[in-house]
């Protein structure tokens, strides 16, 4: 016998179980690469398919390709500039507001504490404690306010220049590949038609991995896409073809 009424063999050496939990927190990446890349292939695309039905030259096609790819990139890239800069100046000012809150109605904003924590099913007697230690740390107070009461996180103080310059390099990605053809073929309509199967089969791989980032169906997503850059470069084409026949 080794000690123990039950029987059980005692687990010497072992604790519980190691537990490596796979969560992907790259969201904001992925998001500003999705969003240079699909612009990127659909824009210059269809430019490049609007151009060459109005029977343009492979390198003013191109030409003109490439100066929307630097257009586009820096002005896509300054709206993510932008947009993550007011963010964090929102998260600024919602910060100061809730600060001073804290400081002048204390009870009122630890009762607050009290409705976020019911709403996750616990009693007085349960998250009593917790509100008192809140109290006791103001910093902690702020911060759970923030991100509980008001749905906030801290934003990256890099992360306004580091999505802008993400969004800039994946449109100038995207957009490179419907103008390649371009840049090696000198017959337009040969280039043009190059540059639909490459472009096609770029946004099926993109909407594939899109969907596998995103949670999404990869093959519904590669379809989606795909259809959107054809319909984007179509409605070019013809209304180019539509005007040069004027």
């Amino acid at each position: 016998m080794d000690g123990h009424g039950d029987g059980r063999q005692p687990m010497l050496g072992k604790g519980p179980p190691s537990h490596r939990e796979r969560h992907f927190t790259a969201g904001e990446v992925v998001r500003d690469v999705i969003m240079g890349v699909s612009d990127g292939l659909t824009v210059p695309f269809a430019l490049a398919a609007g151009l060459s039905g109005a029977s343009a030259p492979s390198s003013l096609v191109l030409t003109a390709g490439l100066a929307e790819v630097a257009a586009g990139a820096i002005s896509m890239g300054l709206g993510g500039y932008l947009a993550a800069q007011s963010e964090a100046d929102h998260y600024k000012r919602e910060m100061k507001r809730e600060q001073e809150e804290i400081i002048a109605v204390p009870d009122t904003e630890a009762a607050e504490i009290g409705d976020i924590m019911a709403e996750y099913g616990l009693e007085p007697h349960e998250y009593g404690p917790v509100v008192e230690g809140l109290r006791r740390n103001p910093q902690a107070w702020l911060e759970f306010m923030m991100r509980f009461e008001l749905g906030l996180e801290k934003p990256d103080p890099r992360r306004a220049l580091q999505s802008a310059l993400t969004i800039a390099l994946s449109y100038i990605i995207g957009g490179l590949v419907p103008l390649l053809p371009y840049m090696f073929i000198s017959t337009v309509q040969d280039a043009m038609l190059t540059s639909v199967g490459v472009t096609l089969l770029a946004l099926l791989f993109f909407g594939y991995i899109k969907g596998r980032f995103t949670g999404n169906r990869p093959f519904l997503s590669a379809v989606q896409t795909t259809i959107i850059g054809a319909v984007a470069s179509a409605a070019a084409y013809g209304m180019a073809k539509a005007v040069q026949a004027r």
